[in-house]
């Protein structure tokens, strides 16, 4: 069992300016707004990062790399570990020709109108994504047809041993909301991507269509992680998707505690209001078994739980 309090200690003396929070409740930083909280969160600056990750693995604590938290649900019992939060140092983002290089730090939506403004196409439909680059590169985000592995060029990264490294598009083992990254081993310190140049009208006008079609079809009113479960496999090369099955079932507005299936988009759960993550699972429990009762489809969620030591999903 990690000692916390002297962890702590080590850090402060490490990087005396680090920002460093103890008992840090998780619900301040995820999109969901549930969770407990951690013994210790560190939010580095420049070069304090290297101390943090440095004095981590002297103590044998691998950290937790947190971006925005919009796919992550975490226990109410909280999470037993480091939480290490990039910080404004990290959200910087560059332009050469085509290549737009951004921190891991920033967000996403920021990153897509960082490429309007330079007159580069390819990240539109990222701009209403509420996920940081970093975020977004470990999970290979998507929507409207669009993912990160199809403009990405490289990722910068540092690992839990203090190591940096660069990998290649090719190296990042992308697929269908996965990456080489999920195993939480590296820190997306930077990622460059290879654009189109288009005419900032241009962009802008599809980027304000998506942004519609957000806020016609998507409870952004209330907290949520976004799509609940992943796309299930195609059936006879037809795409099927969740959102659709939990709807064909009658499931919009079922409700557990404070969470809710969105009664305007089915493969949103929500916190209505005061939902705690074992509403939020047991509301998903539900939907998963009548879904595999009433169609035979396994639906595997798509956002990320952060639990105690040996806890996991419920189902």
């Amino acid at each position: 069992m990690t000692n916390w309090n002297a962890l702590y200690d080590r850090l402060r003396a490490a990087a005396p300016s680090l920002e460093l929070r103890r008992d840090e409740p998780m619900s301040r930083h995820t999109t969901f707004k549930v969770g407990g909280p951690v013994p210790l969160m560190a939010l580095p600056r420049g070069e304090e990062l290297k101390a943090v990750i440095e004095t981590a693995f002297h103590w044998n604590v691998v950290p937790l790399f947190l971006g925005n938290g919009s796919n992550l649900l975490v226990s109410d019992d909280g999470y037993d570990g480091l939480v290490v939060k990039l910080g404004e140092t990290y959200s910087k983002g560059e332009v050469y020709t085509n290549e737009l290089m951004v921190g891991g730090g920033m967000l996403l939506s920021r990153a897509a109108n960082l490429a309007l403004e330079h007159g580069l196409t390819g990240l539109e439909w990222a701009a209403g994504i509420p996920g940081t680059v970093g975020g977004a590169v470990v999970m290979n985000a998507g929507a409207y047809g669009g993912e990160i592995s199809q403009v990405l060029h490289q990722v910068h990264t540092l690992g839990y041993d203090g190591r940096f490294e660069v990998f290649r598009n090719e190296e990042c083992d992308f697929s269908y909301r996965h990456s080489a990254f999920l195993d939480g081993q590296h820190l997306i310190l930077e990622a460059v991507f290879i654009l189109d140049k288009d005419d900032p009208t241009t962009i802008r006008a599809r980027m304000e269509d998506l942004a519609e079609k957000r806020r016609s079809k998507q409870p952004l009113e209330y907290p949520s992680a976004g799509s609940t479960f992943k796309r299930p496999p195609a059936v006879d090369g037809q795409p099927v998707y969740a959102a659709a099955l939990i709807d064909g079932c009658g499931l919009k507005g079922l409700t557990v505690g404070g969470a809710q299936v969105s009664e305007k988009h089915a493969g949103f759960i929500v916190n209505k209001g005061g939902a705690s993550c074992r509403d939020i699972i047991e509301l998903m429990a539900q939907v998963r078994e009548r879904v595999f009762r009433e169609t035979g489809v396994t639906l595997e969620p798509e956002v990320r739980y952060l639990g105690m030591e040996g806890d996991t999903w419920n189902f």
